[in-house]
């Protein structure tokens, strides 16, 4: 398999969601307070991500709300390992993504789309 292939398969599944925001930009962590979200932040309604909840999405600024990336994070606090998918986001905003997840027990790995 090919990675143009993962893309591919990626971008269809986001075509075939529904994207829901359940926690906008500047709002904050339920657990964690002192974190706000740099952008808004969400999952793909009616799939099944590494937690068990819906694949989790971050949401940029860029009008064509495509896939431009994901964020591989691995847990070692809640000893668990998932992907974040970037929709419609600027190299910025990738990296602001990003940085939420690389910060204490947690480490995210960035990949941007071909």
């Amino acid at each position: 398999m090919s990675a143009a292939h993962f893309w591919r398969n990626l971008r269809a599944l986001v075509a075939q969601s529904t994207v829901v925001v359940d926690r906008p930009r500047g709002s904050r962590h339920p657990r964690h307070p002192s974190l706000r979200y740099p952008l808004d932040y969400g999952h793909l309604e009616g799939t099944t991500g590494g937690d068990g909840s819906g694949v989790d999405v971050w949401l940029g600024s860029l009008p064509d709300r495509g896939v431009t990336g994901i964020i591989c994070t691995v847990d070692l606090g809640r000893r668990d390992a998932e992907l974040k998918v970037l929709l419609g986001c600027t190299p910025e905003e990738a990296q602001q993504g990003l940085a939420v997840h690389s910060a204490g027990e947690q480490a995210g790995l960035l990949l941007e789309a071909d």
